[in-house]
């Protein structure tokens, strides 16, 4: 099992494509939170997802065995491996989850739609953000493409 969430941080004012939020992966196996480290962690979040769904879609389909991500403006990273039962998600600390691809793509499109769409259309950001989440959407099971 795994989980995904992606939350911005308070006290930014107005919904910006450059604001500063947080990512947490969990699994069966671990946990990888940017927030509450020492140097800070956190990320410009609108845009790590979209460099997170299009990272990740590209892996998908194509045949790299290993995805290295990094968040924007952050340290934070994971790394997604192919195994011969789906994938593992790993953070500096080591594996979080063994998963399948329904599992992680369905647990990133969740997180995605949770935090947004928050931003406003004229937002330097606000584009990228739609584009990304409709190439991604076909990636998920029974999602809406």
């Amino acid at each position: 099992m795994i989980t995904v969430q992606f939350t911005v941080r308070p006290g930014q004012g107005d919904a910006s494509g450059f604001d500063m939020g947080d990512m947490v992966v969990a699994g069966n196996s671990g946990t990888a939170d940017s927030a509450g480290h020492v140097p800070d962690q956190g990320m410009m979040i609108y845009l790590s997802v979209v460099q997170l769904l299009d990272s990740l879609g590209d892996f998908l389909r194509g045949n790299a065995r290993v995805l290295s991500f990094t968040g924007a403006d952050t340290s934070f990273s994971l790394v997604v491996r192919r195994t011969k039962d789906g994938l593992s998600v790993a953070c500096k600390d080591g594996v979080i989850a063994r998963t399948t691809v329904p599992e992680l793509t369905s647990a990133v499109l969740r997180a995605t739609e949770d935090l947004g769409p928050a931003l406003p259309p004229e937002d330097p950001v606000a584009s990228d953000w739609e584009a990304a989440l409709a190439a991604f959407r076909p990636l998920v099971p029974s999602s809406k493409g």
